[in-house]
């Protein structure tokens, strides 16, 4: 399915990754890919997750739309579900909120706050589980996607990431998306 924008055709597909999965079309070593899940020529991610990672990936065959998805300057913003080990107290939902140094600078302000677990299905392979540790979930809204930012966020308030799944990009979600399924969306764009 396409939409037009001021005469053009472009195609818009939403896949829920599962964890393991690399977010390219080509793999190393045998790992599963987008591939695996997706049998349209010619669209490519607007940002990335890591295999580590699950949630909503956009691809596009839309140059301009992988641009504003992908550079903060065009203030798209995505929103992630977060286990992480430990209790977060009001002082690192704060630190995370007001922007964490990193090695490669302060992060930019974040929405975060405490959520109920989201009902996912249970992880495929299982996340880490330690009886004397509590686990906890984040909602975390970034308008910036630096490499493995969320996990490095989170480690350096002292709350290891165990899960990381990405609800949202822009105006799409994860909703009614179940690991592996895709969905063609038209327009409109963020």
């Amino acid at each position: 399915m396409t939409s037009s924008t001021h005469g053009l055709s472009r195609t818009i597909v939403l896949v829920h990754k599962p964890h393991g999965v690399l977010c390219a079309f080509r793999g190393d070593g045998g790992r599963p890919t987008l591939a695996s899940f997706v049998r349209i020529p010619g669209v490519y991610p607007a940002g990335r997750l890591d295999a580590d990672s699950e949630g909503l990936v956009v691809l596009t065959d839309d140059g301009a739309l992988q641009a504003r998805l992908a550079d903060p300057r065009h203030g798209a913003t995505k929103t992630y579900w977060v286990q992480v080990e430990g209790t977060p107290d009001a002082a690192a939902i704060d630190t995370l909120a007001r922007g964490v140094a990193l090695r490669d600078g302060l992060t930019a302000p974040a929405r975060v706050r405490a959520i109920d677990s989201p009902g996912l299905a249970p992880r495929d392979p299982p996340i880490r589980v330690r009886r004397a540790i509590p686990t906890a979930w984040l909602e975390i809204t970034l308008g910036e996607g630096r490499n493995r930012q969320v996990r490095r966020m989170t480690a350096a308030v002292g709350l290891p990431t165990l899960r990381l799944v990405r609800y949202r990009v822009a105006s799409w979600t994860i909703d009614g998306l179940a690991p592996g399924e895709v969905r063609v969306v038209a327009g409109p764009t963020c």
